[in-house]
């Protein structure tokens, strides 16, 4: 059967993400049941099954399976995935009351509110691991701890948030996870419930979501996000009984300093950012001409990690000698190359420049704003969004051009291969996720012309800005 796209890097990304103990489930309806004999290695029980019986063979015996109407043990499950209707003594709560309920009453109240597929549609289901491109799947099955559950709702709520709701009928819950899913077009969450963990073996710790396939790549996208920002799994402790204040994102505890850099004169600080090659320093220096001050972050990160500063020691120390030149100075292409190909490596970097930089920072804000009260400071940051420094400043300026010309001015400003410029690009948070933090922008792609004009409306608007404050604050 033709697939529209490849799963298998994406999901093997998110197995590893997630550290995912069975396979995510490609779930998808037919109109006509002929069309499960075309999917490749697909396998009929040769017995009735229950629809959990058949999703645990799928994620945990790594089968692909098809079942129609009369491959189900009983209309519970395949009236759930809209195959067929329930009969007349189960809407009026009979069936339920047996075990379930107390009253035949609240039975009827019950069965009303599982949610199902409208009978008639479809005639047969399939199911199989999503990372072999088996079928165009409609929705996708995950099964995870709370934890995991907790980061992949967090990487769907990363962009265009929207708050989660969790639904759970009781037995009979994988309506709340697909049948939900089908109707609201939405993820759905819930608690296997005593069938699935009977039958379809779901362990004690599981919770199950659905998400609508053209949805993952949001989930993968949000979690790539916040791993990049430290948010993983597994969650490493910090300790109930210790001070955790150093665990903390710097937002949480950084009032002080944050009110130190601002200051209660009129000075204002503005973060200058962007992609790598956007033209930042062009930007900069064509404000600086105007007045502004310049902090810029690349040139404090070459101060600190001059020979044997402590940044620079704790940099050879980690990395060793191989990455140093002939003078003792850090070989910042050699750097750049083992870095740029291991996140876990490029944070470790980062910790031992950052705090070395922030210390640098501090000196000269406080430097400017002594000899002028009224000055206006721009400190350019190529990762103050990716290290969180968006409340240090009064305004945020993002200075983007299209990736192409990115990857043009890397390739000749570097030397570098294309390959090596686009993994440089793609290792920084996107542009347009950066633009939600700018309250500013100027677009670099065209002419040095073209530029200067955005540069002076900026300055005349950074000027406006900094009258209303001072009216403001009087």
């Amino acid at each position: 059967m033709n697939t529209s796209r490849d799963w298998e890097k994406p999901i093997r990304r998110l197995e590893l993400l997630m550290r995912l103990k069975s396979f995510p489930v490609a779930f998808k309806l037919f109109e006509d049941r002929q069309e499960i004999s075309k999917i490749p290695f697909i396998r009929r029980m040769n017995h009735k099954s229950t629809l959990c019986q058949l999703i645990n063979m799928v994620r945990n015996f790594d089968w692909t399976v098809g079942a129609e109407l009369d491959d189900f043990m009983s209309v519970v499950c395949p009236s759930i995935i809209g195959l067929t209707d329930i009969p007349d003594y189960m809407k009026d709560g009979t069936f339920r009351s047996i075990v379930w309920t107390k009253s035949r009453a609240d039975a009827k109240k019950y069965e009303a509110e599982i949610p199902r597929l409208p009978s008639g549609k479809y005639t047969a289901v399939a199911m199989a691991p999503l990372v072999y491109n088996p079928f165009d799947p409609d929705i996708v099955l995950i099964y995870a701890n709370p934890a995991q559950m907790m980061l992949l709702i967090n990487s769907l709520q990363f962009e265009n948030y929207e708050v989660m709701q969790f639904y759970c009928v009781g037995e009979s819950s994988c309506s709340d996870a697909i049948a939900r899913c089908y109707l609201k077009a939405n993820p759905a969450l819930s608690i296997p419930c005593y069938g699935e963990r009977r039958y379809g073996h779901a362990q004690d710790d599981e919770m199950v979501m659905a998400i609508p396939a053209e949805m993952m790549d949001k989930a993968l996208n949000g979690m790539e996000a916040l791993y990049k920002r430290g948010i993983r799994y597994p969650i490493s402790y910090a300790g109930a009984e210790s001070d955790v204040a150093h665990a903390f994102p710097a937002a949480y505890g950084a009032e002080d300093m944050i009110n130190k850099l601002r200051g209660n004169d009129n000075r204002l600080l503005l973060g200058v950012t962007g992609s790598i090659a956007t033209g930042k320093t062009t930007v900069a220096g064509m404000l600086e001409e105007l007045g502004v001050r310049t902090i810029d972050f690349d040139v404090l990160s070459r101060v600190v990690v001059e020979p044997d500063k402590p940044a620079w020691q704790d940099i050879v120390a980690f990395f060793g000698e191989q990455i140093l030149a002939e003078d003792r100075s850090l070989d910042r292409t050699k750097l750049r190359e083992i870095v740029f190909q291991d996140l876990e490596k490029k944070k470790k970097l980062e910790s031992f420049q950052h705090p070395r930089i922030f210390e640098e920072f501090i000196k000269q804000v406080e430097q400017y704003a002594g000899e002028d009260p009224n000055v206006i400071i721009q400190a350019v940051v190529p990762l103050l969004i990716e290290v969180n420094m968006q409340s240090l400043f009064h305004n945020i300026l993002m200075v983007y051009a299209s990736e192409d010309e990115q990857k043009k001015r890397l390739m000749k400003r570097d030397g570098a291969s294309e390959e090596m410029a686009m993994n440089m690009i793609r290792s920084q948070v996107s542009v347009d996720e950066k633009k939600g933090y700018c309250d500013l922008v100027i677009d670099n792609s065209g002419s040095p012309e073209q530029t200067r004009k955005q540069v002076e409306k900026l300055w005349q608007k950074l000027k406006k800005i900094q009258r209303e404050r001072k009216g403001s604050v009087e």
